[in-house]
Protein backbone atom coordinates (compact mmCIF):
# COMPACT_ATOMS: atom_id res chain seq x y z
CA UNK A 1 0.00 0.00 0.00
CA UNK A 2 0.98 3.54 -0.64
CA UNK A 3 0.53 5.72 1.84
CA UNK A 4 -0.37 9.77 1.22
CA UNK A 5 -0.76 12.37 3.35
CA UNK A 6 -2.51 15.91 2.50
CA UNK A 7 -4.24 18.89 3.59
CA UNK A 8 -7.99 18.11 2.10
CA UNK A 9 -9.48 14.54 0.65
CA UNK A 10 -12.42 15.21 -1.40
CA UNK A 11 -14.20 11.99 -2.29
CA UNK A 12 -16.12 12.24 -5.49
CA UNK A 13 -15.53 14.71 -8.71
CA UNK A 14 -19.12 15.91 -9.10
CA UNK A 15 -20.31 19.45 -9.32
CA UNK A 16 -19.38 19.88 -5.50
CA UNK A 17 -16.37 17.71 -5.40
CA UNK A 18 -14.67 19.59 -8.60
CA UNK A 19 -15.61 22.90 -6.52
CA UNK A 20 -14.30 22.43 -3.42
CA UNK A 21 -10.78 20.80 -5.00
CA UNK A 22 -10.60 24.05 -7.49
CA UNK A 23 -10.82 26.15 -4.49
CA UNK A 24 -9.06 24.72 -2.10
CA UNK A 25 -5.70 23.67 -4.03
CA UNK A 26 -5.82 27.33 -5.70
CA UNK A 27 -5.45 28.52 -2.12
CA UNK A 28 -2.77 27.37 -0.97
CA UNK A 29 -4.23 23.81 0.11
CA UNK A 30 -2.58 20.43 -1.16
CA UNK A 31 -5.69 18.28 -2.71
CA UNK A 32 -6.62 14.27 -3.74
CA UNK A 33 -9.54 14.29 -5.37
CA UNK A 34 -10.95 10.32 -5.51
CA UNK A 35 -13.75 9.33 -8.23
CA UNK A 36 -14.57 5.79 -9.40
CA UNK A 37 -16.63 6.83 -11.98
CA UNK A 38 -16.48 9.79 -14.40
CA UNK A 39 -15.63 13.30 -14.05
CA UNK A 40 -18.17 15.66 -13.38
CA UNK A 41 -20.47 13.27 -12.07
CA UNK A 42 -23.93 12.88 -12.17
CA UNK A 43 -24.75 16.46 -13.22
CA UNK A 44 -22.75 16.47 -16.80
CA UNK A 45 -22.81 13.07 -17.79
CA UNK A 46 -26.43 11.87 -16.80
CA UNK A 47 -28.21 15.08 -15.33
CA UNK A 48 -28.50 18.74 -16.16
CA UNK A 49 -26.55 19.07 -19.28
CA UNK A 50 -27.86 16.32 -21.35
CA UNK A 51 -31.21 16.71 -20.17
CA UNK A 52 -31.45 20.22 -21.01
CA UNK A 53 -29.19 19.35 -24.37
CA UNK A 54 -32.83 16.83 -25.31
CA UNK A 55 -35.00 19.45 -24.05
CA UNK A 56 -33.62 21.88 -26.52
CA UNK A 57 -34.12 18.95 -29.64
CA UNK A 58 -37.62 18.77 -28.33
CA UNK A 59 -38.34 22.78 -28.44
CA UNK A 60 -36.37 22.97 -31.82
CA UNK A 61 -38.97 19.94 -33.37
CA UNK A 62 -42.21 21.72 -31.36
CA UNK A 63 -41.20 25.05 -32.99
CA UNK A 64 -41.65 24.04 -36.59
CA UNK A 65 -44.79 21.92 -36.03
CA UNK A 66 -46.16 25.13 -34.40
CA UNK A 67 -44.83 28.08 -36.12
CA UNK A 68 -48.27 29.09 -38.49
CA UNK A 69 -49.20 31.61 -35.49
CA UNK A 70 -45.23 33.87 -36.68
CA UNK A 71 -47.33 33.41 -40.00
CA UNK A 72 -44.70 30.46 -40.75
CA UNK A 73 -46.22 27.21 -42.17
CA UNK A 74 -46.21 24.73 -39.64
CA UNK A 75 -44.49 21.42 -40.71
CA UNK A 76 -44.14 18.12 -39.62
CA UNK A 77 -40.10 17.49 -38.39
CA UNK A 78 -38.02 14.68 -39.26
CA UNK A 79 -36.38 14.02 -36.07
CA UNK A 80 -33.59 11.38 -36.29
CA UNK A 81 -33.99 10.18 -32.66
CA UNK A 82 -30.46 9.08 -33.01
CA UNK A 83 -28.73 12.34 -34.11
CA UNK A 84 -30.65 14.06 -30.90
CA UNK A 85 -28.39 11.51 -29.08
CA UNK A 86 -25.28 12.57 -30.84
CA UNK A 87 -26.49 16.21 -30.16
CA UNK A 88 -26.67 15.13 -26.29
CA UNK A 89 -23.10 13.74 -26.66
CA UNK A 90 -21.53 16.41 -28.25
CA UNK A 91 -22.66 19.09 -25.59
CA UNK A 92 -21.37 16.93 -23.01
CA UNK A 93 -17.75 16.75 -24.82
CA UNK A 94 -17.74 20.43 -25.01
CA UNK A 95 -18.33 21.00 -21.46
CA UNK A 96 -16.29 18.23 -20.18
CA UNK A 97 -12.70 19.22 -20.07
CA UNK A 98 -14.08 21.94 -17.69
CA UNK A 99 -14.49 18.82 -15.71
CA UNK A 100 -11.50 16.92 -16.65
CA UNK A 101 -8.57 15.08 -14.79
CA UNK A 102 -5.93 17.16 -16.90
CA UNK A 103 -7.50 20.50 -15.82
CA UNK A 104 -7.65 19.38 -12.44
CA UNK A 105 -4.26 18.01 -12.44
CA UNK A 106 -3.13 21.34 -13.94
CA UNK A 107 -4.32 23.09 -10.63
CA UNK A 108 -1.99 21.29 -9.04
CA UNK A 109 -4.81 18.29 -7.51
CA UNK A 110 -3.51 14.84 -7.39
CA UNK A 111 -6.51 12.85 -9.57
CA UNK A 112 -6.95 9.14 -8.36
CA UNK A 113 -9.38 7.30 -10.42
CA UNK A 114 -10.75 4.63 -7.82
CA UNK A 115 -13.60 4.72 -5.66
CA UNK A 116 -12.48 5.78 -1.87
CA UNK A 117 -13.68 3.86 1.49
CA UNK A 118 -13.10 4.58 5.18
CA UNK A 119 -10.47 2.17 6.91
CA UNK A 120 -10.80 4.44 10.00
CA UNK A 121 -11.92 7.94 11.26
CA UNK A 122 -9.16 9.31 9.72
CA UNK A 123 -7.70 7.35 6.82
CA UNK A 124 -9.41 6.33 3.55
CA UNK A 125 -8.30 3.95 1.15
CA UNK A 126 -8.50 4.68 -2.71
CA UNK A 127 -7.29 1.61 -4.49
CA UNK A 128 -3.76 0.62 -3.45
CA UNK A 129 -3.73 4.25 -1.53
CA UNK A 130 -3.89 4.98 1.63
CA UNK A 131 -4.43 8.31 2.42
CA UNK A 132 -4.65 10.58 5.49
CA UNK A 133 -6.20 14.07 5.89
CA UNK A 134 -6.06 16.96 8.23
CA UNK A 135 -10.07 17.41 6.53
CA UNK A 136 -12.48 15.40 3.95
CA UNK A 137 -15.15 16.02 1.79
CA UNK A 138 -17.67 13.48 0.61
CA UNK A 139 -19.18 14.44 -2.72
CA UNK A 140 -20.30 11.09 -3.66
CA UNK A 141 -23.97 12.30 -5.07
CA UNK A 142 -26.83 10.37 -5.77
CA UNK A 143 -27.80 7.87 -8.09
CA UNK A 144 -31.43 6.96 -9.58
CA UNK A 145 -33.75 5.08 -6.84
CA UNK A 146 -35.69 2.10 -8.29
CA UNK A 147 -38.75 1.06 -6.26
CA UNK A 148 -38.81 -2.54 -5.79
CA UNK A 149 -42.12 -3.41 -7.69
CA UNK A 150 -42.93 -6.40 -8.47
CA UNK A 151 -42.48 -7.45 -11.99
CA UNK A 152 -39.58 -5.03 -12.46
CA UNK A 153 -36.30 -6.96 -12.31
CA UNK A 154 -37.81 -8.70 -15.06
CA UNK A 155 -38.63 -6.26 -17.92
CA UNK A 156 -36.06 -3.57 -19.38
CA UNK A 157 -35.98 -0.36 -17.79
CA UNK A 158 -34.66 2.64 -18.28
CA UNK A 159 -32.92 5.98 -15.74
CA UNK A 160 -31.52 9.13 -16.03
CA UNK A 161 -27.95 7.03 -16.47
CA UNK A 162 -29.27 4.70 -19.69
CA UNK A 163 -32.04 7.36 -21.77
CA UNK A 164 -29.15 9.02 -22.86
CA UNK A 165 -27.57 6.98 -24.26
CA UNK A 166 -30.72 4.98 -26.14
CA UNK A 167 -30.48 5.05 -30.09
CA UNK A 168 -33.85 3.77 -30.86
CA UNK A 169 -37.10 5.95 -30.52
CA UNK A 170 -39.60 4.66 -28.25
CA UNK A 171 -42.82 4.59 -29.68
CA UNK A 172 -44.57 4.82 -26.66
CA UNK A 173 -42.98 5.78 -23.58
CA UNK A 174 -44.24 5.11 -19.80
CA UNK A 175 -42.77 7.49 -16.94
CA UNK A 176 -42.98 6.35 -13.48
CA UNK A 177 -42.47 9.50 -11.25
CA UNK A 178 -44.20 13.21 -12.10
CA UNK A 179 -41.09 14.85 -10.36
CA UNK A 180 -38.91 17.19 -12.37
CA UNK A 181 -37.03 14.65 -13.88
CA UNK A 182 -39.90 12.82 -15.00
CA UNK A 183 -41.95 15.18 -16.47
CA UNK A 184 -39.02 16.74 -18.29
CA UNK A 185 -38.31 14.15 -20.03
CA UNK A 186 -41.85 13.31 -20.69
CA UNK A 187 -42.18 16.10 -22.50
CA UNK A 188 -39.25 16.06 -24.51
CA UNK A 189 -39.83 12.88 -26.16
CA UNK A 190 -43.05 13.74 -26.59
CA UNK A 191 -41.92 16.67 -29.07
CA UNK A 192 -39.46 14.41 -30.30
CA UNK A 193 -42.29 11.96 -31.90
CA UNK A 194 -43.14 9.46 -29.11
CA UNK A 195 -46.61 8.87 -27.18
CA UNK A 196 -45.82 9.43 -23.81
CA UNK A 197 -47.83 8.55 -20.45
CA UNK A 198 -46.83 9.92 -17.05
CA UNK A 199 -47.90 7.42 -14.22
CA UNK A 200 -47.69 9.40 -11.08
CA UNK A 201 -47.95 7.97 -7.20
CA UNK A 202 -49.59 11.23 -5.91
CA UNK A 203 -49.11 14.29 -7.66
CA UNK A 204 -47.45 15.54 -10.80
CA UNK A 205 -45.15 18.17 -9.99
CA UNK A 206 -46.46 17.88 -5.81
CA UNK A 207 -43.52 19.66 -4.95
CA UNK A 208 -44.41 22.87 -6.57
CA UNK A 209 -47.42 25.60 -5.81
CA UNK A 210 -50.18 23.63 -6.93
CA UNK A 211 -51.20 26.81 -8.52
CA UNK A 212 -48.02 26.89 -10.76
CA UNK A 213 -47.95 23.62 -11.38
CA UNK A 214 -51.69 23.45 -13.10
CA UNK A 215 -50.30 25.92 -15.90
CA UNK A 216 -47.55 23.26 -16.41
CA UNK A 217 -49.77 20.12 -16.41
CA UNK A 218 -52.25 22.19 -18.38
CA UNK A 219 -49.61 22.28 -21.53
CA UNK A 220 -48.71 18.86 -20.74
CA UNK A 221 -52.34 17.80 -21.65
CA UNK A 222 -52.96 19.71 -24.78
CA UNK A 223 -49.45 18.49 -26.08
CA UNK A 224 -51.03 15.00 -25.87
CA UNK A 225 -49.32 13.98 -22.73
CA UNK A 226 -51.59 11.32 -20.90
CA UNK A 227 -51.07 12.22 -17.08
CA UNK A 228 -52.39 9.09 -14.53
CA UNK A 229 -52.36 10.90 -11.00
CA UNK A 230 -52.77 9.04 -7.44
CA UNK A 231 -51.59 5.95 -9.80
CA UNK A 232 -49.24 4.05 -7.49
CA UNK A 233 -47.57 1.45 -9.44
CA UNK A 234 -48.27 -1.93 -8.18
CA UNK A 235 -47.14 -5.11 -10.65
CA UNK A 236 -44.81 -4.55 -14.04
CA UNK A 237 -45.11 -7.13 -16.77
CA UNK A 238 -44.02 -7.60 -20.35
CA UNK A 239 -41.23 -7.72 -22.85
CA UNK A 240 -38.81 -5.28 -24.73
CA UNK A 241 -40.90 -3.22 -26.88
CA UNK A 242 -44.86 -4.39 -25.21
CA UNK A 243 -44.43 -3.38 -21.45
CA UNK A 244 -47.55 -3.11 -18.83
CA UNK A 245 -47.81 -0.92 -15.36
CA UNK A 246 -50.49 -2.07 -13.52
CA UNK A 247 -51.29 0.38 -10.48
CA UNK A 248 -53.19 -0.12 -7.18
CA UNK A 249 -56.54 0.37 -8.79
CA UNK A 250 -56.51 -1.50 -11.52
CA UNK A 251 -55.70 0.27 -14.36
CA UNK A 252 -53.50 -0.87 -16.95
CA UNK A 253 -50.80 1.07 -18.82
CA UNK A 254 -49.02 0.03 -22.18
CA UNK A 255 -46.35 1.18 -23.92
CA UNK A 256 -42.98 -0.08 -25.27
CA UNK A 257 -40.14 1.46 -22.97
CA UNK A 258 -39.96 2.61 -19.40
CA UNK A 259 -38.25 5.24 -18.04
CA UNK A 260 -38.00 4.97 -14.00
CA UNK A 261 -38.01 8.56 -11.99
CA UNK A 262 -39.32 8.05 -9.00
CA UNK A 263 -36.65 10.08 -7.18
CA UNK A 264 -32.75 9.91 -5.68
CA UNK A 265 -30.23 7.97 -3.50
CA UNK A 266 -27.87 8.99 -1.88
CA UNK A 267 -24.65 7.02 -2.55
CA UNK A 268 -23.48 5.82 0.88
CA UNK A 269 -23.00 2.10 0.12
CA UNK A 270 -19.10 1.91 -0.41
CA UNK A 271 -17.64 4.52 1.65
CA UNK A 272 -17.93 2.21 4.93
CA UNK A 273 -18.69 5.10 6.71
CA UNK A 274 -19.63 3.11 9.74
CA UNK A 275 -15.80 2.69 10.08
CA UNK A 276 -15.05 6.48 10.46
CA UNK A 277 -17.63 6.69 12.95
CA UNK A 278 -20.44 9.02 10.74
CA UNK A 279 -23.73 8.71 10.84
CA UNK A 280 -26.12 8.23 8.37
CA UNK A 281 -29.96 8.06 8.06
CA UNK A 282 -32.21 7.21 4.91
CA UNK A 283 -31.63 10.14 3.14
CA UNK A 284 -27.77 10.08 3.40
CA UNK A 285 -25.38 11.59 5.26
CA UNK A 286 -26.03 13.24 8.90
CA UNK A 287 -24.44 16.97 8.74
CA UNK A 288 -24.59 20.02 10.90
CA UNK A 289 -25.59 23.49 9.71
CA UNK A 290 -21.81 23.87 8.91
CA UNK A 291 -22.23 20.17 6.79
CA UNK A 292 -19.71 18.32 9.22
CA UNK A 293 -20.62 15.20 9.81
CA UNK A 294 -20.69 13.33 12.77
CA UNK A 295 -16.98 12.42 12.67
CA UNK A 296 -15.97 16.56 12.68
CA UNK A 297 -13.08 16.05 10.29
CA UNK A 298 -15.04 14.58 8.03
CA UNK A 299 -18.16 17.24 5.57
CA UNK A 300 -20.61 15.76 3.43
CA UNK A 301 -21.95 18.02 0.53
CA UNK A 302 -24.55 18.06 -2.53
CA UNK A 303 -27.27 15.15 -2.60
CA UNK A 304 -25.06 12.92 -0.24
CA UNK A 305 -25.86 15.29 2.34
CA UNK A 306 -29.36 14.60 1.81
CA UNK A 307 -31.00 17.63 1.93
CA UNK A 308 -32.14 19.89 -1.35
CA UNK A 309 -30.59 18.50 -4.54
CA UNK A 310 -29.65 20.74 -7.16
CA UNK A 311 -26.11 20.86 -8.70
CA UNK A 312 -26.09 24.47 -7.24
CA UNK A 313 -27.00 23.60 -4.08
CA UNK A 314 -23.46 21.42 -3.71
CA UNK A 315 -21.74 24.43 -5.60
CA UNK A 316 -23.00 26.46 -2.42
CA UNK A 317 -22.17 23.74 0.15
CA UNK A 318 -18.52 23.70 -1.51
CA UNK A 319 -18.18 27.65 -0.65
CA UNK A 320 -19.02 27.14 3.11
CA UNK A 321 -16.83 24.30 3.42
CA UNK A 322 -13.94 26.04 1.84
CA UNK A 323 -14.67 29.06 4.74
CA UNK A 324 -14.74 26.17 7.49
CA UNK A 325 -12.07 23.77 6.48
CA UNK A 326 -9.69 26.06 4.97
CA UNK A 327 -10.04 29.45 6.80
CA UNK A 328 -11.40 27.87 10.00
CA UNK A 329 -14.24 30.46 9.31
CA UNK A 330 -18.13 29.47 10.62
CA UNK A 331 -20.17 28.53 8.29
CA UNK A 332 -23.60 28.15 8.59
CA UNK A 333 -25.93 26.93 5.81
CA UNK A 334 -29.49 28.10 4.80
CA UNK A 335 -31.79 27.33 2.02
CA UNK A 336 -34.04 30.20 2.26
CA UNK A 337 -32.48 31.79 -0.43
CA UNK A 338 -32.01 28.50 -2.87
CA UNK A 339 -33.79 28.73 -5.69
CA UNK A 340 -34.95 25.93 -8.03
CA UNK A 341 -36.15 25.40 -11.68
CA UNK A 342 -38.32 22.70 -13.46
CA UNK A 343 -37.43 23.10 -17.43
CA UNK A 344 -40.39 22.43 -19.01
CA UNK A 345 -42.40 24.22 -21.11
CA UNK A 346 -43.32 26.59 -19.55
CA UNK A 347 -40.42 26.51 -16.97
CA UNK A 348 -41.12 26.24 -13.25
CA UNK A 349 -38.72 28.06 -11.00
CA UNK A 350 -39.36 28.68 -6.89
CA UNK A 351 -37.09 30.98 -4.22
CA UNK A 352 -38.01 30.98 -0.93
CA UNK A 353 -41.33 30.38 1.06
CA UNK A 354 -44.15 28.67 -1.15
CA UNK A 355 -47.70 30.84 -0.60
CA UNK A 356 -49.13 27.86 1.41
CA UNK A 357 -45.91 27.63 3.95
CA UNK A 358 -45.89 31.57 3.60
CA UNK A 359 -49.40 31.58 4.70
CA UNK A 360 -49.10 29.31 8.18
CA UNK A 361 -46.15 30.99 9.02
CA UNK A 362 -46.93 34.89 8.56
CA UNK A 363 -50.57 34.48 8.48
CA UNK A 364 -52.47 37.96 8.24
CA UNK A 365 -49.17 40.07 7.74
CA UNK A 366 -48.96 38.58 4.60
CA UNK A 367 -49.21 40.09 0.74
CA UNK A 368 -49.48 37.69 -2.07
CA UNK A 369 -48.85 39.50 -5.71
CA UNK A 370 -49.66 38.33 -9.16
CA UNK A 371 -48.72 39.51 -12.18
CA UNK A 372 -49.27 37.70 -15.10
CA UNK A 373 -47.56 37.38 -18.78
CA UNK A 374 -50.24 38.05 -20.77
CA UNK A 375 -50.22 41.78 -19.88
CA UNK A 376 -46.26 41.54 -20.77
CA UNK A 377 -45.74 43.01 -24.56
CA UNK A 378 -42.49 40.79 -24.62
CA UNK A 379 -44.42 37.81 -24.25
CA UNK A 380 -47.11 38.71 -26.63
CA UNK A 381 -44.84 39.22 -28.95
CA UNK A 382 -43.68 35.72 -28.93
CA UNK A 383 -46.89 34.22 -28.19
CA UNK A 384 -45.23 33.16 -24.93
CA UNK A 385 -48.69 34.34 -22.49
CA UNK A 386 -48.98 30.92 -20.23
CA UNK A 387 -47.99 31.88 -17.09
CA UNK A 388 -47.54 34.18 -14.04
CA UNK A 389 -45.41 35.51 -11.24
CA UNK A 390 -46.26 35.20 -7.41
CA UNK A 391 -44.93 37.05 -4.76
CA UNK A 392 -45.49 36.48 -0.79
CA UNK A 393 -44.68 39.78 0.78
CA UNK A 394 -44.22 40.00 4.22
CA UNK A 395 -43.69 44.13 5.42
CA UNK A 396 -42.57 45.19 2.25
CA UNK A 397 -39.83 42.37 2.11
CA UNK A 398 -40.38 39.37 -0.25
CA UNK A 399 -40.30 35.63 1.66
CA UNK A 400 -40.97 33.68 -1.60
CA UNK A 401 -41.24 33.98 -5.53
CA UNK A 402 -42.90 31.29 -7.89
CA UNK A 403 -42.89 31.74 -11.25
CA UNK A 404 -44.35 29.86 -14.16
CA UNK A 405 -44.02 30.61 -18.06
CA UNK A 406 -40.88 31.60 -20.30
CA UNK A 407 -37.61 31.69 -19.09
CA UNK A 408 -39.04 31.12 -15.61
CA UNK A 409 -35.63 29.62 -14.30
CA UNK A 410 -33.95 33.02 -15.80
CA UNK A 411 -36.41 35.71 -14.15
CA UNK A 412 -36.08 33.71 -10.41
CA UNK A 413 -32.36 34.48 -10.01
CA UNK A 414 -33.11 38.57 -9.25
CA UNK A 415 -35.71 37.05 -6.81
CA UNK A 416 -32.76 34.69 -5.24
CA UNK A 417 -30.53 37.76 -5.23
CA UNK A 418 -33.31 40.11 -3.25
CA UNK A 419 -33.74 37.23 -0.79
CA UNK A 420 -30.05 36.28 -0.66
CA UNK A 421 -29.40 40.04 0.46
CA UNK A 422 -32.84 40.35 2.33
CA UNK A 423 -33.58 43.38 0.09
CA UNK A 424 -37.02 44.65 -0.18
CA UNK A 425 -39.60 45.26 -2.68
CA UNK A 426 -39.10 48.86 -3.25
CA UNK A 427 -35.68 47.74 -4.61
CA UNK A 428 -37.37 45.68 -7.56
CA UNK A 429 -39.47 48.41 -7.82
CA UNK A 430 -36.52 51.45 -8.51
CA UNK A 431 -34.96 48.84 -11.34
CA UNK A 432 -35.23 50.50 -14.65
CA UNK A 433 -35.62 47.25 -17.20
CA UNK A 434 -35.14 47.59 -20.51
CA UNK A 435 -38.16 47.59 -22.93
CA UNK A 436 -39.61 44.89 -24.60
CA UNK A 437 -38.61 42.03 -22.01
CA UNK A 438 -39.74 39.51 -20.13
CA UNK A 439 -37.40 41.02 -17.16
CA UNK A 440 -39.88 43.54 -16.65
CA UNK A 441 -42.53 41.11 -15.38
CA UNK A 442 -40.42 41.63 -12.31
CA UNK A 443 -40.51 44.97 -11.86
CA UNK A 444 -44.38 45.06 -12.92
CA UNK A 445 -45.23 43.02 -10.02
CA UNK A 446 -43.08 45.03 -7.41
CA UNK A 447 -45.71 47.74 -9.09
CA UNK A 448 -48.60 45.43 -8.73
CA UNK A 449 -47.48 45.50 -4.65
CA UNK A 450 -47.13 49.39 -4.53
CA UNK A 451 -50.31 50.36 -6.44
CA UNK A 452 -52.98 49.80 -3.86
CA UNK A 453 -50.89 51.97 -1.60
CA UNK A 454 -50.24 54.70 -4.16
CA UNK A 455 -53.54 54.63 -6.06
CA UNK A 456 -56.15 53.44 -3.74
CA UNK A 457 -54.97 55.93 -0.29
CA UNK A 458 -56.98 58.41 0.73
CA UNK A 459 -53.70 60.01 2.56
CA UNK A 460 -51.98 59.75 -1.03
CA UNK A 461 -54.83 61.60 -2.63
CA UNK A 462 -55.43 64.47 0.42
CA UNK A 463 -51.28 64.92 -0.07
CA UNK A 464 -51.34 65.81 -3.57
CA UNK A 465 -54.25 67.35 -3.75
CA UNK A 466 -52.74 69.66 -0.93
CA UNK A 467 -49.50 69.80 -2.58
CA UNK A 468 -51.06 70.81 -5.72
CA UNK A 469 -53.78 73.69 -3.91
CA UNK A 470 -50.06 75.08 -2.57
CA UNK A 471 -47.45 74.92 -5.61
CA UNK A 472 -47.51 77.95 -7.95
Amino acid sequence: MNKLKVDLLVIGAGSGGLSVAAGAVQMGASVILLEGHKMGGDCLNFGCVPSKALIASGKAAHAQSHASVFGIADVTPKVDYAATKDHVADVIEQIKPVDSQERFEGLGVRVIREYGRFISPKEVQAGDYVITARRIVISTGSSPFVPPIPGLDGVPYETNETIFELRDKPAHLLVIGGGPIGMEMAQAHRRLGCEVTVIEGMKALGNDDPEMAAVVLDRFRAEGIEIAEDAMAAEIRGKPGAIEVEVKDGRIFKGSHLLMAVGRKANIDKLDTEKAGIETTRRGIKVDSGMRSTNRRIYAIGDVAGGLQFTHMAGYHAGLVIRSALLGLPARERTSHIPWATYTDPELAHVGLTEEDARNEHGGNLDVVRFPYNHNDRAIAERKTEGLIKVMVVRGRPVGVSIVGAQAGELINLWAFILANNLKMKHVANMVAPYPTLGEINKRVAGAYFSPKLFHSPMVKRVVRFVQGWLP
